[in-house]
């Protein structure tokens, strides 16, 4: 797949009348009404609701997991929805990171492999292999850890190697699923403050859903799905890391 470089008055992302159904028939339901949202790169978006309000189906659709059953998904400028399913798998592994709430580690693998399993599924060559996943490790404050499994690890520094893993290729957005949901108040901050960090120094492009609003409040701009259909979308003044680092 090849993505054009997006128009300045394009953004990174947009959704327009967005719908997602499941079933049929009698058992037909629903599950997002008409989605219309502008994601620019470079923004760190909360997605918020109640269960069932839409937001998981909206990640996944996002995140290419999923196809919607109308509307038009545009990444810079390209039509999704109208891209085949290996089209759509290799936008995921050039452009998109995903951290889940479950870590989703390889129980038996180093962390250094772990992370390096994208760039597996790319062909890379071993030693490059080695070299980005020892800088996404080090980047996310786990140098010299890399040769421990997860069991070796506490819940905080194993989603830390999550993350390295999503991060490894480079990718232009990252979607975090819940990625505090298994954590303690402290870890959970900690996390938070490294994808803010991801988004700031880095710039990568962060949509994370999460049912927290102290986590929510790291992010630059809060969307809230109810319904199935956006019911709010706000600008955060005053993102919680900004503020700390800025006292």
């Amino acid at each position: 797949m090849s993505v054009a470089t997006t128009p300045d008055s394009m953004p990174l992302i947009r959704l327009r009348g967005i719908t997602r159904d499941y079933g049929e028939g009698a058992t037909k339901f629903r599950a997002l009404k008409g989605v219309d949202l502008d994601i620019e790169a470079g923004d760190f978006v909360a997605i918020m609701g109640p269960s069932g309000s839409g937001k998981s189906t909206a990640m996944n659709t996002l995140g290419c997991l999923d196809t919607p059953t109308a509307g038009q998904y545009l990444f810079q400028g390209v039509p999704v929805q109208s891209l085949g399913r290996d089209q759509r798998a290799r936008l995921r592994r050039r452009y998109l990171g995903f951290v889940f709430q479950g870590f989703n580690l390889l129980a038996r693998t180093s962390a250094q492999e772990n992370v390096e399993l994208p760039l597996l599924y790319r062909g890379e060559s071993v030693a490059d292999r080695r070299a980005a996943a020892s800088r996404a490790l080090a980047s996310v404050g786990l140098a010299g850890w890399e040769h421990h499994t997860p069991a070796e690890l506490s819940g905080g520094q194993q989603q830390r190697v999550a993350i390295a893993r999503a991060i490894v290729t480079e990718p232009a957005v990252l979607l975090a699923d819940e990625p505090t949901g298994n954590l303690d108040t402290q870890r959970s901050h900690e996390i938070m403050e490294l994808l803010w960090r991801l988004n700031v120094d880095q710039g990568i492009t962060v949509l994370m859903v999460t049912h927290e609003p102290d986590m929510a409040a790291y992010a630059k701009r809060v969307v809230r799905f109810v319904d199935g259909v956006v019911a709010d979308d706000a600008r955060n003044p005053h993102p919680t890391a900004e503020v700390a680092h800025a006292a």
